[in-house]
């Protein structure tokens, strides 16, 4: 399977008070702004950066 056409399936997992502003626009541009909603993307590049910018906050499953 090629890596662009894999879906991930992303959950929020902590809360967004107290977190730095770059942090919440970032999960917010991915489209998460409740505690355990979920949002499926495929995994571009851009997608990935935002993983990896808000690890520490969210879960990730491949679909």
């Amino acid at each position: 399977m090629n890596k662009e056409n894999t879906q991930l399936e992303i959950t929020l997992k902590k809360s967004l008070i107290g977190t730095p502003l770059k942090i919440k626009k970032v999960l917010i541009a991915l489209g998460l702004k409740h505690i355990n909603q979920k949002v499926i993307h495929f995994a571009s590049p851009s997608i990935l950066g935002m993983i990896k910018k808000t690890q520490h906050m969210i879960s990730v499953e491949h679909k």
